[in-house]
């Protein structure tokens, strides 16, 4: 670096990156003294609540814990559950802007007037809007070296100790988005020296972001394990490092307990119910609904389940869904609980009516759990399974479809955005697994290596077809839906006081909040999740 340039020191190269992003007025509901405060004095065009505290609904609620629970879920993050990128169904957008941080433009989500050229009109409107300019990008514009000069790596090398780590990183994704490799090669050298998996949240980060951006350059993003440089662990560990993201954090729990609590209230009279879940995992979530349902007056409904499994499900359980319907059934059994099991072994985008098992007489519910955003849409595929796919579903006429996605963008994202998007998100994540073990703790090191930087590295590695990490925020996915056929229905009192019951076993920097009908999950004020859901809607054919 020159001597002209070494004002991008710890007084020059200051924190540029805001650490809170969003400026929605947040109302907190004090259940003592009924009080409502401003959490933010920003003005926004939509209001959200945090559910803290609340009263309690009338009829049973879905529990966060089981007595008979001990299995976990599959995935290789706290939200992430197809583990496996070499599943690929193949043979938007940067961050909302501030009207689509947290919903969809459209007000009229659930009204039965299907206007489908308006709403592609719409979508195209939104990834304009969000594709304008990616402000958090521009935060990272004046780090560079001096006019006609190049970069003194030996001295960037001794200014570690002052460098902003995120610029650094946002430098190097730069680069190799603008194909200097010897530039983008000079970051990363730099970056392993302010990288640690046991050191900050930002640290840890960094090191996965900076692997990434090697598998980049190096052209061996497809092969995840290779790029991070770690064999990947037997069946027995990975399950082992999956249980302690699933006990630390809230992620996965928030989405079973918002879903049963939605489907045990649309279900409520039936007596024959049929679930299709495209993620089930371990199968955890139905440990909880059948101890639910076997509390119903009147006794428990009929209860089939379809289980559609992927190869890491399988990997980690150590055998395919045989086990979970063996499970399933042992509890059911011993709740007097009715119960059948029908498997789908095979990817979500393969999936047929046929694959699913439905008979007639059932009240059908269908729950995508943190997984359709794995299915390629038509920015990746012709065939576009993540559009089939819903419509597939809306076809079987269903009670309810449940929804649980991470808020977040990095579908349609140009490289340098969605890199800036996917540290943000994983900054406010790694943040809140700091909150519940040790920097130094081995188990916390070993389940973010092996169960969260694979999503990181696959972001940001992966292109085309082999980038399988495509998330939207609850905006698109509430066009996609309405596209569809599906009308959204608001995500009850009784779903988020039973999220709200859960969160008290964790730390307080987790919050709930509403909009639109669809139900967040906050870390401090940065969403992390959404669950939402939708019926068909009767003015609307397909």
């Amino acid at each position: 670096m020159q001597t002209s340039q070494k004002h991008h020191s710890a007084a020059g190269l200051h924190m540029l990156y805001p650490q809170v992003h969003c400026s929605p007025q947040f109302q907190v509901i004090d259940s003592k003294k009924q009080k409502k405060n401003a959490f933010s004095e920003t003005p926004s065009k939509e209001s959200f609540f945090t559910l803290e505290s609340s009263t309690a609904p009338s009829g049973p609620l879905p529990s966060s814990e089981s007595p008979s629970v001990s299995s976990i879920t599959s995935g290789r993050s706290p939200f992430s559950p197809q583990a496996s990128h070499s599943q690929s169904c193949i043979s938007s957008d940067l961050h909302p802007s501030p009207e689509n941080v947290y919903g969809s433009p459209l007000s009229g989500a659930s009204s039965h007037v299907y206007d489908e050229a308006g709403l592609k009109s719409k979508i195209r409107e939104l990834e304009v809007s969000l594709l304008s300019g990616d402000p958090k990008v521009e935060e990272y514009s004046g780090f560079s070296p001096a006019a006609g000069k190049s970069w003194n790596w030996e001295e960037l090398l001794a200014l570690t100790p002052q460098l902003d780590l995120k610029e650094v990183l946002v430098e190097a994704a730069r680069a190799a988005d603008e194909g200097d490799v010897a530039t983008a090669c000079g970051f990363i050298d730099v970056l392993e020296q302010m990288v640690s998996v046991s050191g900050t949240p930002i640290q840890r980060l960094g090191t996965y972001m900076a692997e990434g951006l090697r598998a980049r350059l190096q052209g061996t993003g497809g092969n995840i394990y290779r790029a991070l440089k770690c064999n990947e662990p037997t069946g027995r560990e990975l399950m082992s490092y999956m249980g302690v993201l699933y006990e630390i954090c809230p992620y996965w729990k928030f989405a079973y307990t918002a879903a049963n609590a939605a489907i045990l209230e649309a279900v409520a009279g039936e007596n024959r119910v049929h679930i299709i879940d495209f993620q089930i995992a371990q199968g955890s979530q139905y440990m909880f609904l059948i101890n639910e349902l076997a509390k119903r007056p009147g006794g428990p409904p009929l209860l089939r389940v379809t289980g559609v499994d992927d190869s890491q499900s399988r990997y980690a359980r150590g055998g395919g869904l045989g086990l979970i319907g063996e499970k399933l059934a042992n509890m059911a059994q011993s709740r007097g609980v009715p119960f059948q099991f029908h498997d789908a072994i095979m990817s979500g985008c393969k999936v047929q009516r046929e694959h699913l098992g439905v008979e007639p007489g059932f009240a059908v519910v269908v729950n995508f759990p943190y997984v359709l955003h794995h299915m390629p849409d038509e920015s990746v595929s012709v065939e576009n399974h993540r559009d089939r796919l819903l419509h597939l579903i809306k076809s079987l006429s269903p009670t309810l479809v449940t929804l649980v996605e991470q808020e977040s963008n990095t579908n349609t994202s140009p490289f340098l955005s969605r890199f800036v998007e996917t540290m943000d998100y994983y900054t406010a994540m790694f943040e809140s697994i700091d909150a519940a073990r040790p920097r130094d703790d081995k188990q916390r090191i070993s389940a973010e290596q092996h169960c969260v930087a694979r999503d990181i590295v696959n972001m940001i590695a992966c292109e085309e077809g082999e980038r399988v990490e495509r998330h939207e925020v609850l905006g698109k996915w509430r066009v996609r839906m309405m596209m569809a056929g599906f009308m959204g229905w608001p995500v009850s009192s009784s779903a988020a006081f039973a999220a709200s019951e859960m969160l008290k076993g964790y730390d307080k920097n987790y919050k709930l909040g509403e909009s639109e009908g669809g139900l967040y999950l906050f870390w401090k004020r940065r969403p992390m999740a959404t669950c939402s859901a939708w019926k068909p809607n009767p003015n609307q054919i397909n």
